[in-house]
């Protein structure tokens, strides 16, 4: 089964200029709702390989990537397409409602 890419301040441009859809998940060891989304976020990688990239970016490791799209409050979940933002999801929602905002975009 898939997992979530770790994206990183280094390989971030390289990740969501896939030609494929994007949904990074920034998030922080220290969250609660984070952790409550972690698994949500995992699950997606499997269901999604080979449709879309999803990936995680540790914002305390990270910040970088986290204030060139200020990231102000986590979790914060965004999908690319083409390198471009196309949609935002602040905060725990449910995992249909990431996977219709994907599905938006493949």
């Amino acid at each position: 089964m898939s997992k979530a890419v770790e994206i990183t301040d280094a390989n971030f441009k390289e990740v969501i200029n896939s030609e494929k859809p994007v949904l990074v998940d920034f998030w922080a060891e220290w969250c609660g709702p984070c952790k409550m989304i972690g698994p949500v976020v995992e699950e997606l990688a499997g269901d999604y390989d080979g449709k879309a990239v999803i990936g995680k970016v540790d914002v305390d490791s990270n910040p970088d990537v986290s204030a060139k799209f200020g990231i102000r409050s986590i979790p914060t979940l965004l999908v690319f397409k083409n390198g471009e933002i196309v949609d935002k999801q602040i905060g725990v929602v449910a995992k249909s409602v990431l996977a219709e905002k994907l599905d938006a975009h493949i």
